[in-house]
């Protein structure tokens, strides 16, 4: 049985995944996309007999030559038919890897109204409804964005990183304060903007993914399922998709 390569070239990281049709046996993160890292893969994985590619910055052309050779490969732009109707006002500059996250929420919950929140270098709102109809969502700076911002645009506020443990909602130094106001305003936003999705749409089903959902998802008071490979998942459905057509 032939495998699936996904490459995802995001702004910080490049991912390659291994599926053997819905499992994930294999993923690598790297933090610049390398030729030797994609033959390295292929080798290890000599079955790769299809592959998709998604790309959000430059990488070497060698990649698209490389891949083209192990057969089915699809490149991912603002043309690729979706296995969704994608009703976004400005489609060319509807992010792939937003359109990833649409198409593995759709996979997860066929036919019901879905909520996909991805944390990374931004959070991104996506809403899919029970009719496979994309209309939209929202983008708000994630973790990183908001902690530099603070350090950034004032004289004496220090750097500051987010920690995987609960944070006090007082906080009796600066940094403790920033630490407050970052991480528990984003939990703040986020079950926020999940209480008005519940109130607009019934049965409503919400993904919580991406590199940065772990520093929140256990202190939402929204009941979630988490997703944190749901943009390779994604990527993967939609391969299939064209793969059949």
């Amino acid at each position: 049985m032939g495998l699936k390569l996904i490459v995802d070239i995001g702004n910080t990281r490049t991912k390659f995944a291994i599926f053997q049709e819905n499992k994930l046996l294999d993923l690598q993160v790297y933090e610049s996309p390398e030729s030797d890292f994609l033959r390295k893969i292929l080798k290890t994985f000599p079955k790769v007999d299809t592959s998709v590619l998604s790309a959000v910055r430059n990488y070497p052309g060698e990649f698209d030559e490389v891949l083209r050779e192990c057969g089915f490969f699809l490149k991912m732009d603002e043309n690729t038919p979706l296995p969704f109707k994608n009703l976004y006002g400005t489609p060319q500059s509807l992010g792939k890897d937003r359109v990833a996250i649409v198409a593995g929420a759709m996979a997860r919950f066929p036919k019901k109204n879905v909520l996909a929140v991805v944390a990374g270098t931004t959070i991104t709102y996506d809403f899919i409804n029970q009719d496979a109809e994309y209309l939209g969502g929202g983008i708000s700076p994630g973790l990183t964005m908001r902690f530099k911002a603070l350090n950034a645009y004032t004289d004496k506020l220090p750097l500051v990183q987010a920690v995987d443990e609960k944070v006090p909602m007082i906080g009796n130094t600066t940094k403790n304060a920033i630490l407050s106001g970052v991480m528990n305003g984003l939990i703040a936003e986020v079950d926020g903007i999940m209480d008005d999705y519940r109130r607009q749409f019934a049965d409503l089903r919400i993904i919580v993914g991406g590199g940065d959902y772990k520093y929140f998802d256990k202190r939402l008071k929204n009941n979630i399922f988490a997703a944190p490979n749901i943009v390779l998942e994604g990527l993967k459905e939609i391969l299939d998709f064209n793969e059949e057509k």
